[in-house]
């Protein structure tokens, strides 16, 4: 049987990933030397923050079986199983910064970083999406997923501003 998630538990890994690509962009606002481009990746992590909310909200709407683990697991291991693997896939804060991050990049490098991440989490979020069975809330992952696109558009202007 493969591992399956509910809606819940897929809401958890992505708080976790909202969470991480907050860090991501406050760690890439401390390399950088310019006020502007500072501001502007202070700006992404506060948008991440934003998101984190968002999906609190959609996740304190969840209900009935959208809640019910899929499978008995008295030690919560699938919640740690989770959050390794978001932190592993998206955004990994668990290594050290300078060796993602070495303080040299320009902010179109940079941006162009977190766009790859982006799109990283959307195929991870739709990947996902196929694990959730529909009566645990498969349907709530599209509403996730259009969030993530949302950053790869704000991050494109922001890139396109750049170059101009």
């Amino acid at each position: 049987m493969g591992t399956r998630f509910n809606a819940d538990e897929v809401f958890e890994m992505a708080l976790q990933i909202e969470r991480n690509g907050a860090a991501f962009y406050r760690r890439a606002a401390e390399i950088v030397t310019d006020r502007k481009s500072r501001d502007l990746l202070l700006a992404l992590a506060r948008k991440e923050d934003e998101h984190e909310a968002t999906f609190v909200a959609m996740r304190a709407k969840l209900s009935g079986p959208e809640t019910e683990p899929p499978v008995y697991d008295p030690e919560g291991e699938a919640a740690l199983y989770l959050q390794a693997l978001a932190n592993r896939e998206v955004f990994d804060v668990g290594t050290d910064p300078a060796t993602s991050l070495t303080g040299r990049e320009t902010l179109q490098e940079i941006l162009c970083a977190a766009i790859g991440r982006e799109k990283d989490s959307i195929v991870f979020y739709t990947g996902l999406k196929e694990l959730v069975p529909e009566r645990l809330g498969q349907g709530r992952m599209d509403a996730i997923i259009k969030e993530e696109m949302s950053h790869i558009r704000i991050l494109s202007q922001e890139m396109a501003r750049a170059k101009g």
